[in-house]
């Protein structure tokens, strides 16, 4: 269910790369974002849903802030039928720990 940040950055720099779906509030996306990363807030994602529905079958990365809430919407994607969805471990603060310092932390 989770994937560590250095298998999401190679994930995301091969041919065919998952979405990346930042499941935080619009603030913090405005704070500390990954460029390739669609916002759709926790709270909205039961009614947005459908947004990702051509992607059922594909795989899908979920990130926060330390990794919580992504794992709570992995697993729920997974519960609806998105069998690939994974949780980033650590979320954005980790992959501004190993990955890219540029990225503020908050």
């Amino acid at each position: 269910l989770e994937i560590s940040v250095r298998d999401a950055a190679a994930a995301l720099g091969g041919p065919s790369p998952p979405l990346l779906l930042d499941c935080r509030t619009p603030e913090e996306h405005a704070t500390a974002r990954l460029a390739a990363a669609v916002l759709i807030p926790l709270q909205e994602l039961p009614a947005r849903i459908g947004e990702l529905e051509a992607l059922r079958a594909a795989p899908l990365i979920v990130h926060c802030h330390h990794g919580m809430r992504s794992l709570r919407v992995a697993q729920w994607l997974r519960d609806r039928g998105f069998a690939l969805a994974q949780s980033m471990r650590g979320g954005i603060d980790a992959w501004t720990d190993e990955i890219d310092p540029t990225i503020p932390k908050y």
